[in-house]
């Protein structure tokens, strides 16, 4: 019968005693860790038993069985504090082998005069002694956070710094790249400008040329056609033709 109860009171996914159980639309229930995790896998929101979607991202408590569950956890824990070696219930604390003993234990020759104590006194004064072990750890803990802190805002100044001197890099080779574009602009005209007063330059003296050339291929045909005429009328203009 409590193999049954347990079985009932377990979860379908992870098969143990459930633990902050939560219920679907659905009817059934599954600790919350599990059935997130099992959405998370599926990406989906649906019921690991009967596949039925569920509306809610965040299904409620299923109290009754919570309570039911820890109400069973205890006693199962309660039933199954007993002496491994001779079935009486466990009542009292071992300072010498720290570790809980019976009452025909505490007579038997295995602890004699050993000390003992009630399980609740020897509780307490065990959670008293790791308590003050604990403050230390705490402390240490702190000391590490704060560290932490100065770790994380020393991370973040460093990309603060990099992405800032990464801006003033990028503006300092825009203000280079303009400089280069201004001055490639400035040395282009100058040279058109030089090309064209040279060009202008050289076209003029090229005009000149020609007309020369002209002149001077006018005289010589000038010259030539006088030079073909009769002896006597080439004598009566040679003066005029040598001018």
């Amino acid at each position: 019968m409590a193999s049954k109860l347990e079985e009932d009171l377990s979860c379908p996914v992870c098969t143990d005693i459930f633990k902050d159980p939560v219920v679907l639309s659905c009817s059934h229930s599954f600790c919350k860790a599990c059935l997130q995790q099992f959405w998370e896998t599926k990406g989906s929101r649906e019921c690991p038993v009967c596949r039925r979607r569920s509306s809610k991202d965040q299904p409620p408590t299923n109290l009754a069985l919570k309570n039911l569950c820890e109400t069973f956890s205890q006693e199962r824990g309660q039933r199954g504090a007993l002496c491994s070696l001779h079935g009486d219930k466990l009542k009292l604390f071992c300072h010498d082998d720290q570790q809980l003993v019976c009452v025909v234990c505490r007579d038997s020759k295995l602890h004699r005069n050993h000390q003992f104590s009630p399980i609740a006194e020897a509780a307490v004064d065990r959670k008293e002694e790791l308590k003050v072990k604990v403050d230390p750890l705490k402390e240490k803990l702190k000391a590490f956070e704060k560290v932490k802190l100065t770790y994380d805002e020393t991370a973040k100044h460093i990309k603060t710094q990099a992405q800032h001197t990464e801006k003033q890099i990028k503006g300092e080779f825009e203000k280079l790249h303009q400089f280069l574009r201004d001055e490639e602009a400035a040395r282009t005209a100058s040279l058109r400008e030089e090309e064209e007063q040279k060009s202008q330059m050289m076209k003029e003296k090229i005009e000149k040329m020609s007309r020369e050339m002209s002149s001077l291929s006018n005289t010589i045909r000038a010259i030539e056609e006088k030079v073909g005429a009769d002896d006597i009328t080439f004598l009566q203009n040679y003066k005029s033709t040598v001018h």
